[in-house]
């Protein structure tokens, strides 16, 4: 097994377990390979919940860029479902698993087609 199938399964059971869904390993692992190599970098592979620049970013970048949604209000009502879903105080939120929820949440799963 790869390191990048180690962490998938890892991904999945943080779905499983701390989110409480059950992942579609397809989409999952599309989502994965679409962090890059970020998910093998221990700051860049979690996403920092309580950084307000943080969350700019992934509205912006992943939100806005990558899964082509319109700007506005319902997009940080999105990230702040992902939040509570992983909970809040789980420090360490794997930004796969918080895009996946992202695609999840938006019913975008056509952006990994």
């Amino acid at each position: 097994m790869g390191k990048r199938d180690e962490l998938i399964a890892r991904y999945a059971d943080d779905l499983t377990n701390k989110c409480k869904m059950t992942p579609d390993m397809g989409l999952l692992t599309k989502v994965t390979i679409g962090c890059g190599p970020s998910i093998y970098d221990n700051d860049a592979s979690t996403v920092a919940a309580s950084d307000k620049d943080e969350l700019e970013r992934i509205k912006t970048n992943f939100l806005i860029k990558k899964l082509g949604l319109k700007d506005g209000p319902a997009l940080m009502e999105g990230i702040n479902a992902a939040i509570e879903t992983y909970g809040k105080s789980e420090r360490s939120k794997f930004r796969a698993v918080f895009y996946y929820m992202l695609v999840k949440h938006f019913g975008r799963e056509a952006a990994y087609k």
